[in-house]
């Protein structure tokens, strides 16, 4: 593709931002989200072609038809593509994993990355990009002029640890992740506060992810500091995640009708949602032309998007429940606004600006409200692509059992991809009453069960034989409650004390 540019959801006017514009700011100076101006389209031949590409080569490809070449010349992006993925545990960066053969059901283990979490797939890819644009940038210039990045997010467990991943110790790059005290894991705090580089910087602030979250917005939204501390966003409204997690899409759909020995299936992917990005990775790909029958919502006990399909109206609940999945805590899904801005573009507006009017008028109400109805033809357009189901702990205990005890290899799922495995049952249960057959399920695997030691223990504990230490948690993970850790603790969710800490962390 020889020119690729970005507009933000909430333009009501005409817009074109690069590719580099669009990663390196994050989020749109009107608090919109960045989306490609045009989504492109695969080749017819594409399946022939593809079909047998590594992992890698397909990143390249789907990559290349999002970033100009004037931006990032083929042999870079193939070194950046290569350098991201060798960080991985296996060959196949993400392999499928029969769980059920019987009823066409597969995992897409995405955990095989630095930090154990799908997260890494895109945020390896992202860290080095950061890196390539600023080296790109600052070459020859003295020290006191150069370019640099000051990235905050914020993480409800496994972004936090993926992003100081992809950060730590990279050049004129700092990083600050902001977490709610108590709210994670005690492996994912360990994960990012045993990172003792020196430009990152973990922050445990009392409150709820959404209060990091709404502190992360709020110092995109102070010009001044942005301009002045540079601020990126690494969270996934970043464009360039939701970019890198569509590879892998494409990637199981091979391997899955490789292992068929067939293409002519219906597959239908379920995704783990919170946020909405990686499961609005597979939209794009469906857009693109890759031929996924459905894409399904899996939601924790935190259910606004699957009350969103039922109902069409997108409504705040008062409070954050605390579940057994808590990367799904998350009252609002900074990510389904893309998702949006489509579903109005292509069925209310009649052109780009007036779905940036629409979008704004929606999040003015949302915020003033605390919900919005949209019309019917949006929500209609919204379930031909999409179905969801609403998983609660019990349920979630219930799945890890049934797959460790019915799976010969005694398969252990961490929380959150239980959620998406039993969404599956309940599709494959349906499929059987209607009396549809040949359709593959795909559901993915969003973290490795180690993170998440209580509620697997909790689910596995009363099998005989069963052993944490020995049969899930990895030598790596075990380390790393010896070491030491470095942390700064915010005593309110307040973007004053937040921005304070960060500007005596930089000088």
């Amino acid at each position: 593709m020889s020119s690729q540019t970005y507009r933000s959801t909430r333009a009501s006017e005409p817009q074109s931002f690069t590719f580099e514009q669009a990663v390196l700011k994050g989020l749109a100076s009107d608090g919109g989200l960045f989306v490609p101006s045009v989504i492109p389209q695969l080749e017819p031949d594409f399946l022939s072609k593809w079909k047998d590409l590594s992992f890698q080569e397909l990143a390249f490809n789907v990559l290349r038809l999002y970033i100009s070449s004037s931006e990032i010349p083929d042999e870079d992006l193939k070194q950046l593509v290569e350098k991201s993925y060798s960080t991985f545990r296996h060959d196949e960066v993400t392999p499928i994993n029969t769980i059920d053969e019987k009823n066409g059901l597969y995992l897409l283990e995405l955990f095989h990355g630095p930090t154990y979490a799908f997260k890494d797939v895109a945020l390896q890819f992202v860290g080095n990009l950061f890196e390539y644009f600023l080296s790109r940038k600052n070459e020859g210039k003295p020290e006191e002029e150069k370019d640099i990045l000051t990235v905050v997010g914020a993480t409800s467990g496994d972004t936090g640890s993926a992003a100081i991943y992809g950060l730590r110790g990279k050049k004129d790059v700092s990083v600050f992740i902001l977490y709610p005290t108590g709210r994670i894991s005690p492996i994912q705090e360990l994960q990012m506060a045993t990172v003792l580089d020196d430009n990152v910087h973990t922050l445990s602030v009392k409150g709820t992810f959404d209060d990091c979250q709404d502190i992360v917005k709020q110092i995109f939204g102070d010009e001044e500091f942005n301009k002045k501390y540079h601020i990126g966003a690494v969270n996934s409204i970043n464009w360039a995640r939701i970019l890198a997690q569509q590879t892998y899409y494409f990637y199981a759909y091979f391997q899955l009708i490789k292992q068929l020995g067939s293409s002519d299936v219906k597959v239908r992917f379920t995704v783990p949602s919170g946020n909405f990005g990686d499961i609005l990775a597979g939209y794009y790909a469906k857009e693109m032309g890759l031929p996924v029958d459905k894409l399904i919502i899996a939601t924790n006990e935190n259910d606004i998007l699957d009350r969103f399909l039922r109902s069409g109206k997108y409504q705040k609940d008062a409070d954050v429940k605390a579940t057994l999945a808590p990367a799904m805590d998350i009252l609002i899904s900074s990510n389904f606004e893309r998702l949006l801005w489509y579903l109005a573009r292509n069925n209310l507006a009649s052109s780009d600006e007036e779905a940036g009017k629409t979008i704004n008028e929606w999040f003015a109400e949302l915020k003033s409200t605390g919900g919005f109805q949209v019309p019917s033809s949006v929500i209609d357009a919204a379930r031909k692509d999409f179905g969801s189901e609403r998983v609660d702990d019990s349920q979630i205990k219930e799945t890890i059992k049934r797959v460790y005890s019915e799976n010969p290899n005694k398969y252990v799922l961490d929380p959150h991809s239980a959620v998406g495995v039993e969404t599956c049952y309940r599709a494959i249960g349906e499929d059987k009453a209607a009396g549809v057959q040949g359709v593959k399920y795909v559901s993915l695997s969003t973290a490795h069960p180690a993170k998440f030691a209580d509620a697997v223990n909790d689910a596995l504990g009363s099998f005989e034989g069963y052993s944490f230490d020995k049969d899930v948690l990895p030598d790596e993970l075990k380390a790393l409650s010896n070491k030491e850790m470095k942390r700064i603790f915010v005593e309110k969710a307040d973007v004053e004390l937040v921005k304070q800490a960060i500007v005596k962390e930089l000088s």
